[in-house]
């Protein structure tokens, strides 16, 4: 399943204009879409707000076992951080029922969608290293601390059952890598992802986290 970039004030979609007219209730879009934004603990409630938009809406967890909760707390929501959030979820009435998250990180910056420029990232530590899909570009470049950049033909990413997964080969260089739909925590950045990451380049395992762009 790929889920795409949304914004928030774009959640809900309404039916086309000659259907009003028939008297037939509003068509609602209930596919959960990314929402990007900041989201602070006032009070009993949570609230977000959206980047660059100055409306804002209240914040359900509905995902299994209040997961998105729980990762949310890992970087400081419940003691009163500011988060950068991107969640997967649904606007209704102003309020965003979240069912999965992306990545939140403390006192981050908002960012831009990835659209075609990116469409994953991930990144691990010890030894430091960075990956980067990109349809626009064509490519998929792997990063490593003191090392030569690698970057093979991009593909689009095979994602069944929870699972994310890429292989490719350039120049004697094969990298296959595969991201799992787990929750991973990156203490060095205070941030937490929706996706685990194992890179594995020329028998050389990184493991790391991953994030939709």
């Amino acid at each position: 399943m790929n889920f795409r970039l949304g914004f928030l004030t774009t959640l809900t979609v309404l039916a086309s204009a000659s259907v009003f007219a028939q008297g037939t209730p509003p068509v609602v879009d209930t596919t959960p879409k990314l929402a990007f934004g900041q989201m602070m603990k006032s009070g009993d409630k949570l609230v977000f707000a959206p980047c660059r938009d100055r409306s804002y809406a209240t914040f359900e967890d509905v995902s299994n076992g209040q997961q998105v909760t729980k990762a949310l707390n890992l970087v400081g929501l419940e003691t009163g951080k500011k988060l950068y959030v991107e969640v997967l979820g649904i606007l209704e009435n102003s309020l965003l029922k979240a069912s999965e998250i992306n990545m939140a990180r403390s006192e981050g910056r908002c960012q831009l969608p990835g659209g075609q420029e990116e469409v994953w990232r991930a990144a691990g530590n010890e030894p430091g290293w960075a990956l980067v899909a990109s349809p626009a570009n064509e490519m998929v470049m792997l990063k490593r601390q003191g090392k030569p950049d690698i970057s093979v033909p991009y593909a689009a990413f095979k994602t069944e059952a929870g699972v994310a997964q890429f292989e490719a080969s350039k120049d004697n260089q094969k990298l296959a890598v595969r991201f799992d739909h787990k929750q991973c925590r990156d203490t060095m950045a205070d941030a937490v992802y929706g996706w685990t990451a194992t890179v594995n380049l020329n028998g050389q395992v990184l493991k790391g986290c991953a994030w939709q762009r």
